[in-house]
């Protein structure tokens, strides 16, 4: 596959809500073409058509968000020389973020990370909270013997451009790093007739998709 200018391809693995947005806005002002999250991709992932997947993840240097994290052993074994970045935070604040973040629109990507039926965080604190430090866990695990692969970042503590920049091995930019703070950005007051007919759209096309998956065994 091809590198494009950067040696190593970048893969974020941390859940969303974790700094991810800060990961994303860093690489991009270091040069790197990123991909955020990609629910069409779920598709392919479900049905084992990996080279849809990898087709996809090659129009890009770095990658973070859905998903992403879910499929990090796939692509480590598919894609040698990769850089991993696991964006981690006090799992109590996280879940508040996601929970918000979520709120009540149940999709595919949600039930098939948190499981069938369990895809609302807000419902499901727990379950939730559970499926993130045991995923944080298994990447920790999984790159124990190759501490070079593998960047463990707390962005809520201060931790930014030093981490990051001598992780990849690049010069640390002259600007602030950009700690993205997406709460501050959400839609404010009762939402617009356009903005609601989205929403129902995703929640019937969601709900067939999830009908679908289920009982294809998917989720």
């Amino acid at each position: 596959m091809s590198r494009g200018k950067f040696p190593n391809k970048i893969i974020g693995v941390g859940f969303q809500k974790t700094g991810t947005s800060s990961l994303r806005d860093a690489l991009r002002i270091l040069g790197y073409k990123v991909g955020d999250n990609n629910y069409q991709m779920l598709w392919p992932i479900l049905h084992g058509n990996y080279n849809r997947v990898f087709n996809k993840l090659n129009q890009y240097d770095a990658v973070e968000d859905n998903p992403w994290p879910l499929i990090y052993k796939e692509i480590d074994q598919q894609i040698p020389n990769c850089k991993f970045i696991l964006t981690i935070r006090e799992s109590e604040s996280w879940y508040k973020s996601v929970a918000r973040h979520i709120g009540d629109l149940r999709s595919p990507m949600h039930e098939w990370i948190y499981g069938f039926g369990k895809g609302l965080p807000k419902d499901f604190k727990q379950n939730t909270i559970e499926v993130y430090n045991k995923h944080n866990q298994e990447v920790k695990a999984y790159f124990e013997n190759r501490p070079n692969d593998l960047l463990v970042v707390d962005f809520t503590t201060g931790a930014g451009w030093e981490e990051l920049c001598n992780f990849l091995q690049v010069p640390i930019p002259k600007i602030p790093f950009p700690h993205a703070n997406n709460k501050n950005k959400e839609r404010k007051g009762k939402p617009t007739l356009k903005r609601r007919f989205k929403i129902l759209k995703k929640r019937v096309k969601y709900w067939f998709q999830i009908k679908y998956y289920r009982a294809k065994g998917f989720i």
